[in-house]
């Protein structure tokens, strides 16, 4: 596989947010694929105080070239002042799946014809 594939995290304060987010990533071939996960629990420290608050994450699947737009439309679309990205290269996984999300992110410009 030539192309890098990679996973990135991102919570979302509630589950319409986050399909919201999916849809426009899916849409514009910037993810094969996102996962909104059952809502947790977070527990973090902003602004000099413990903060406890209930959110979705997200996990999409992407590729190293496109993962600039993605992460741009996540902060244009994201309520929060500062949203949790983190996007992790995957250490293996099933070669046709990987060339799945690969194929998937394609920009619609480089698609093979019948595509």
């Amino acid at each position: 596989m030539s192309e890098k594939v990679l996973i990135l995290l991102c919570a979302m304060p509630d589950a319409a947010t986050a399909a919201r987010i999916a849809e426009l990533a899916i849409g514009r071939r910037l993810a094969a694929c996102v996962n909104i996960q059952a809502p947790s629990r977070s527990v973090y420290r902003w602004q000099g105080k413990v903060e406890r608050t209930d959110e979705v994450n997200a996990v999409f699947k992407t590729t190293a070239r496109r993962y600039p737009e993605l992460e741009a439309l996540i902060c244009a679309e994201h309520p929060y002042e500062l949203p949790e990205i983190l996007a992790f290269e995957p250490h293996s996984g099933l070669e046709a799946y990987l060339g799945w999300v690969v194929a998937e992110t394609q920009d619609d410009n480089s698609l093979p014809d019948g595509l």
